[in-house]
């Protein structure tokens, strides 16, 4: 077998035309209504895109009620609940169900065909996040017209949220719905960051990846650490309405500042989180607008790191007024001004790149340009706001409201319409209107500036966010009047955006033929399959440095011109230097994905509804589903090398870390346990403002049940990885150290269980007590998960599909039960060491 390492390049002679057709066969879509089955990025990636759009839409018009009710004092087009509810609405569907999941979908779309892949590593991964996005996120909003919705605000601070000053079930919809939301939000960052670490084309080095791809591959990796702590803070604060466990009752120990201190710490990366993939697309689209190579390509891949790194030490940017004590607040407002360095070194690379090439001034361009200004604004007014005098007059106002808008919508939604303007011709061959894209961008433009600047007036002369109405001579009247009509006109062209989107999409599709003269690969030729040949990248502008790859890769010259084994397939490459590692069987079409996304959505949306029993077969609808996918995927493939270019062999599949689901695993685990130091916060938080821990009336159980806990944990973690070691031996000797480690596991937790309920652990008490609970909880639904996995596990090597060349069921349990045994220790350990330390 030839190493891939030392292999040539593939062979640029014609291929015959079977092998076209080989490929257009694994890879057509179904036909009508079946093609909600589909799961390849081509189809997954325009659904997510539409969705996101529509749900931009109602947004937006929820803004526009909103700005109707303020354009004139004292007017009653709304109560104040429905306005209540219709700014929390209008906040989080723009943050959660827009913002977060438009730059998923535009890089779930884009970004196989810029890394010269023919799809992501997990196509049903993607179908499912995007299903339980979509279902979950439609039902939500539909709590709006049931007057059910949330109304404390898309942050939701209690007390406001407690059951006691929000009894109805609106909050809960809100807790519940964003919760899974998010974990759909996270299932595509772990797709998207092994896609871009693992299948980019041959040669495609990470310093000749496009800024895109490094942009997302940042985004993802902020999303799996910034995520996880609104998913545990939404989980205390839903435990605290359904079973009174006071975790922010400041009457029995809780503290609203902890939920404040987890939201934000989601909060606030999530700005850049929605920003990153924003600049990488804006760098991306320069360079291509200007005809020149981007300006400081490793300095803007620096700055986008940076901007990741900082952004997490600005969780309390928002929390100036709260009373943090003056050292934390200092270094956090030094942390605000640190950030824009990052930023402007990418703003700076973009004039260069402008300045040293020639600008074509078509409607990409203008919506640049337009972000230019609009970012930049908004960037010196959060300088502003980073000072903290400064911050304690305008903290939320409307100044804050101006600077808000002008970041994200700035930041984000200009840079997308240009990048919906640019890469429009990938989808069907068609550019969008160049007319009608000019009054697109002059509406938005103007609508947008004359609705959001005079905010910033209106918050320096004292209006406070929020409110439904005001009265007429506090000098707002004719502010106001502004922001309402430029709120409109912005619309106006997004409608006009739509009607032209609408005409184009009714065309017949045709090839593109790259009309901007492009560089990248996401301009060579696409279909259902991605490019015909996967090609060989010799530099960070392909299509410009070699003009005839496009020709060459459509004639089948370069990797993998056909399919190996008649099904779906992609090429892996190793992380860094991109050199071809195996040939990676991916899954066709299925239903498997909708339907365990319509069960996860089912599940806590009907919870949320009180319909507990329905929700329950809901839950385990989506449970069979996802292992009724699995049960196919881990498979010895039918032989042990292919031939993927001229002289060239590679394996087929891979096991343990050279295979792309243990790192997907890996990253999982990551989330998990950030999660988990979500809830040891909680504890240490709570533990350090109580007066006395742990306080009167909780009692820390004897050291006894720990210590066998403990031992039991190590006992099993010793058997799981002598399991991991006899593959390939007699089967019988492998179930039974799994079955006895997946039994100590379980044994483990009842010891801890015991322990505690022996000490009257009583959640419900006092706030030290419900963190305990809190972590014993997440400790038992962790033991629930391992030993459904250690059933299904057993299942498999019983039914002889546990093999030495088909076991990453094995690999990747054992990586999941590793998890939950340290999990087990260091919450054993913290529960006990803590009342000590901080006394």
């Amino acid at each position: 077998m030839t190493s891939p390492a030392d292999a040539p390049l593939p062979s640029r002679l014609p291929r015959p035309d079977g092998e076209r057709e080989a490929l257009e066969r694994a890879w057509r879509a179904p036909n009508g209504w079946r093609l909600l089955s589909a799961v390849n990025n081509t189809h997954i990636g325009v659904f997510y895109i539409a969705t996101a759009m529509l749900f931009f839409v109602l947004a937006g018009i929820l803004g526009l009620v909103m700005r109707a009710q303020l354009a004139v004092p004292g007017n009653d087009l709304v109560d104040p609940g429905t306005y209540n509810q219709i700014f929390t609405m209008h906040g989080t569907v723009m943050m959660f169900l827009f913002a977060v999941p438009i730059v998923e979908a535009v890089a779930v779309y884009l970004l196989p065909g810029m890394l010269g892949a023919r799809d992501l590593p997990f196509p049903r991964l993607s179908a499912y996040a995007f299903w339980a996005y979509a279902i979950g996120g439609l039902a939500f909003f539909c709590t709006l017209f049931f007057g059910e919705a949330p109304d404390g605000g898309w942050f939701m601070y209690p007390p406001l949220t407690s059951k006691e000053f929000s009894p109805g079930r609106g909050a809960d919809w809100w807790l519940l719905g964003i919760g899974f939301i998010e974990i759909s939000a996270i299932a595509g960052a772990i797709e998207l960051i092994i896609g871009i670490l693992f299948t980019r084309a041959p040669g495609m080095t990470l310093m000749r990846m496009p800024v895109f791809a490094w942009a997302m591959l940042v985004s993802a990796l902020m999303i799996v650490f910034a995520f996880p702590a609104v998913i545990a803070a939404t989980t205390l604060l839903e435990l605290e309405r359904a079973f009174d466990w006071p975790f922010f009752i400041a009457q029995r120990g809780g503290d609203p500042l902890l939920w404040q201190h987890l939201f934000w710490f989601f909060g606030h990366p999530e700005v850049y989180i929605i920003f990153l993939p924003a600049a990488g697309m804006v760098s991306m689209m320069v360079a291509t607008l200007a005809a020149t190579p981007l300006v400081a390509y490793r300095g803007v891949v620096a700055a986008l790191a940076g901007v990741g790194i900082v952004s997490f030490a600005l969780w309390a940017h928002h929390m100036f007024t709260a009373g943090l004590g003056s050292v934390p607040m200092m270094i956090v407002s030094a942390a605000s001004f640190l950030v824009a360095i990052p930023s402007g070194m990418q703003v700076f690379a973009w004039i260069a790149t402008f300045w040293r090439g020639r600008v074509r001034f078509d409607t990409p361009t203008l919506f640049l340009l337009g972000f230019h200004f609009i970012f930049v604004l908004g960037g010196l007014t959060g300088v502003m706001v980073a000072v903290l005098p400064f911050d304690w007059q305008a903290h939320d106002s409307y100044f804050i409201v101006a600077h808000l808008h002008y970041v994200l919508i700035g930041g984000m939604v200009f840079p997308l319409f240009a990048g919906l303007y640019y890469w429009a011709p990938v989808f069907k061959g068609h550019r969008l209107s160049e007319r009608c894209g000019r009054w697109v961008f002059g509406l938005m433009f103007v609508g947008f500036n004359l609705s959001f600047f005079p905010m910033h007036l209106s918050g320096m002369l004292g209006m406070p966010r929020r409110i439904y109405t005001y009265p007429s001579d506090l000098g707002w009247n004719g502010l106001n009047l502004l922001s309402s009509i430029g709120a409109f006109v912005f619309a106006m062209g997004v409608l006009l955006f739509f009607v032209d989107a609408a005409r184009t999409l009714r065309r017949p599709s045709r090839d593109h033929g790259d009309p901007w003269k492009a560089g990248t690969l996401e301009w060579l030729p696409q279909r259902d399959y991605g490019v015909r040949s996967i090609p060989q990248v010799d530099a960070r502008d392909p299509l410009w440095v070699r003009p005839t790859l496009a020709q060459e890769v459509e004639a089948g010259a370069h990797w993998l011109p056909g399919t190996a084994f008649g099904g779906r397939e992609t090429l892996v490459t190793s992380a860094v230097d991109a050199q071809p590692r195996h040939l990676l069987r991916l899954p066709g079409d299925g239903w498997l994905p909708f339907v365990a996304a319509a069960g996860t959505a089912g599940f806590f949306l009907l919870l949320t509804a009180g319909w507990v029993a329905t929700a329950f077969l809901c839950g385990l609808l989506a449970i069979a589903a996802i292992l009724a996918w699995l049960w196919g995927s881990d498979q010895p493939p039918p032989a042990s090398t292919v031939q993927v270019a001229e002289g060239v062999h590679l394996p087929v599949g891979a096991i343990g870390r050279a295979s792309h689901s243990w790192w997907a695993v890996i990253v999982l685990i990551v989330v998990d346990m950030t999660i988990f130091a979500s809830f040891v916060f909680a504890h240490l938080h709570v533990s350090m403002a109580a007066e006395i821990c742990p306080p009167p009336g909780a009692a820390l159980p004897s050291a006894v049940w720990p210590l066998g806990s403990s031992l039991l944990l190590l006992t099993a973690t010793i058997l799981m990885w002598g399991a991991t070691r006899g593959v390939g031996a007699a089967q019988r000797g492998l179930r039974l150290r799994v079955a006895l480690a997946f039994a100590c596991v379980a044994c483990a937790f009842a010891l801890d269980l015991a322990g505690h309920l022996r000490g009257d652990l009583d959640p419900t008490a006092q706030a030290w007590s419900a963190t305990v609970g809190a972590l014993l909880a997440y400790q038992g639904f962790h033991v629930a998960v391992l030993l459904l996995m250690g059933g299904y596990l057993l299942l498999r090597s019983w039914s002889g599909r546990l093999r030495p060349d088909a076991r990453a069921t094995l690999d990747n349990t054992a990586l999941m039960f590793f998890c939950v045994a340290a999990q087990g220790l260091i919450a054993a350990t913290i529960v006990q060491v803590a009342p000590r330390w901080v006394a």
